[in-house]
């Protein structure tokens, strides 16, 4: 009986870690600098804090500047990457954008990318392998 419920107990750790693995990135393909990013806690937490400090600045509900509200899950991984590739947006168009550095611009989209909408899509097709 105690070697059932270890085994049971192991099979379902197991599961949850298989499950957790495969949720979350752990990496993304840059189209702009072509190269792999490694996500890390420290860069990620970066990424937030632009996203909150610059980001949500305008694009919250209700703002009067017609920005459109965002969050992270606004769009798919393969969206913010093309956001930040084209650089197709009205805030990187009218310079808000400017005020970042590249490697800023990169920690924010590896935030958005990390927590985007189909974060739990088993399939990464923009994942550097």
């Amino acid at each position: 009986m105690k070697k059932i419920a270890i085994a049971l107990i192991g099979g379902c750790l197991f599961l949850y870690w298989a499950v957790q693995a495969g949720a979350s990135p752990v990496k993304r393909y840059d189209a702009l600098s072509k190269t792999c990013r490694i996500f890390t806690h420290a860069d990620l937490w970066a990424g937030y804090k632009i996203f909150r400090k610059n980001c949500k600045r305008c694009h919250f509900r209700g703002n009067k500047k017609q920005a459109k509200f965002l969050y992270t899950e606004s769009k798919v991984r393969k969206g913010w990457d093309r956001v930040f590739a084209t650089k197709y947006p009205p805030c990187a168009k009218d310079g808000s954008w400017g005020k970042l550095t590249g490697e800023q611009l990169a920690r924010l989209n590896d935030y958005l990318f990390k927590n985007a909408a189909d974060t739990y899509d088993p399939y990464d097709a923009t994942d550097c392998g």
